[in-house]
């Protein structure tokens, strides 16, 4: 009887342990499934995301994922022509050390503070370019965006110093406004114009800025008979007056874009105007005598877009080349942790960020700047638009 009683304490002690586990194995099931849900229902900024893993997935191409694929799965191996020339242990030994092999910077990356800056790749050099003069842009303390300076510039038509005759286009966009031209960085400025300002880090204004060469390059563009629609927005300010960071300019801009879209179907290429931190002699070109501002094109590599994207940058610095030598810096492509790596560019195919000049160049060499852009965009746009037309012609 005694071992009877026994057993049955035994067991009543192991079928409460038994409706424990099942107890927490439930509420264990239901905390994941919670917290799954709650994360993957945030902003994608709040979310919780490896920089590894989002660099590894940039770095494979199409090809090189389906070769993956196709070792487990040998039907991916008939779409495959020829092998991927990814070097596959190179990229394995980068995610697992940070080290790229082919880029000595990485060496230093994780180690000097505020390295990250210039932690971008040059896809296209343009004369001159390499990875000691990279485009960049640093964020100013907010006691810079805020105080006031005075600034002066020549009336925008008269700042060449050249006369030029205005003769109507051959060819119009018939009043559909199809390029959009924003800026992200709104109050960017450049020091000539900012009396008693020397400092690069202390190149902000809140009217004398990038917004004006957007205002010249639209018109530019429509000389050459291109319609513009025209965002002077002051996104910075906008920052400013909700108490948001530097970095959060582009949450700001984005929804910007994603409005003109909406509002304005015929609207096709978008271009965010910026300025780089950079000095005189890495951002000044003189052709025939005359002094430009130099440009670049500047592709965010956390994108879906980006290949696309890239091919855009790519024909218009290759333009720039064939019309006006070594006024492009080039394409650079900047992604990884501490930067944005979208910069709206994942909202179209057309979407571009374009370095004007740095912190030493006049309006009067930016003007030209834009003319220039104005020169090889419209040459680019209207023999798309042929080749569109034509395309449609004999679809039909």
């Amino acid at each position: 009887m005694r071992f009877e009683r026994g057993q049955g304490m035994v067991m009543t002690i192991k079928g409460s342990n038994i409706k424990k586990t099942i107890i927490i194995m439930m509420l264990g099931c239901m905390m994941i499934f919670s917290v799954t849900a709650i994360m993957t229902s945030l902003k994608p900024k709040y979310r919780i995301s490896s920089s590894s893993i989002n660099d590894l997935t940039t770095s494979l191409t199409s090809e090189s994922l389906l070769y993956l694929l196709s070792l487990e799965n040998h039907y991916f191996s008939q779409i495959l022509s020829t092998k991927p020339e990814t070097n596959f242990p190179s990229l394995l030994f980068e995610m697992a050390t940070s080290i790229n092999l082919d880029d000595p910077r990485s060496l230093l990356g994780s180690e000097l503070p505020g390295y990250a800056l210039y932690d971008s790749k040059i896809i296209v050099a343009g004369e001159g370019t390499n990875y000691t003069n990279l485009p960049y842009e640093s964020a100013p303390p907010i006691e810079v965006l805020l105080a006031e300076r005075d600034a002066s510039v020549q009336n925008m038509e008269e700042v060449d110093g050249e006369t030029e005759e205005v003769t109507p286009p051959v060819l119009t966009t018939n009043g559909k406004d199809v390029v959009y031209i924003y800026h992200t960085h709104s109050r960017e400025s450049y020091l000539p114009h900012l009396e008693g300002v020397t400092e690069p880090d202390k190149a902000y204004h809140s009217e004398v800025n990038v917004t004006l060469v957007g205002e010249r390059l639209a018109s530019e563009l429509e000389k050459r008979g291109i319609g513009v629609q025209l965002d002077q927005t002051d996104i910075m300010g906008q920052l400013i007056a909700k108490k948001w960071e530097f970095f959060q300019a582009y949450d700001q801009s984005k929804p910007l874009v994603q409005s003109a879209m909406t509002s304005n179907r015929d609207l096709q290429y978008f271009i965010d105007i910026h300025r780089d931190a950079n000095r005189k002699e890495q951002t000044t070109h003189v052709i025939n005598g005359k002094s430009y501002a130099k440009t670049a094109f500047v592709i965010g590599g956390n994108n879906a877009r980006y290949e696309r994207n890239l091919k855009l940058a790519d024909d218009l610095h290759q333009l720039l080349q064939q019309k006006y030598p070594g006024l492009s810096r080039g394409v650079f492509e900047w992604s990884g942790e501490g930067v944005n790596g979208m910069y709206n560019q994942d909202l179209s195919d057309n979407v571009m960020l374009i370095e004007f000049g740095g912190v030493d160049n006049t309006f009067e060499e930016l003007n030209r700047t834009a003319a220039a852009i104005a020169d090889v965009f419209s040459e680019y746009y209207w023999q798309a638009e042929k080749v569109s037309t034509e395309s449609d012609a004999t679809a039909q």
